[in-house]
């Protein structure tokens, strides 16, 4: 398992310093179903928004 997680959406909940990720568990989506053949094709589901 990754030890870090990056990610600069630095408006989601999880974001933190550094650029990493501190949500517990990360929930990524493929657009075609199961598979997806690059990473346009996927969302991240465990994005939630930072509130002001």
């Amino acid at each position: 398992m990754a030890r870090d997680v990056l990610c600069e959406v630095n408006n989601c909940t999880y974001w933190g310093e550094g650029n990493k990720c501190k949500a517990d568990r990360i929930y990524v989506v493929s657009h075609r179903g199961e598979q997806a053949a690059n990473s346009e094709e996927t969302d991240c589901h465990t994005f939630k928004p930072k509130r002001s």
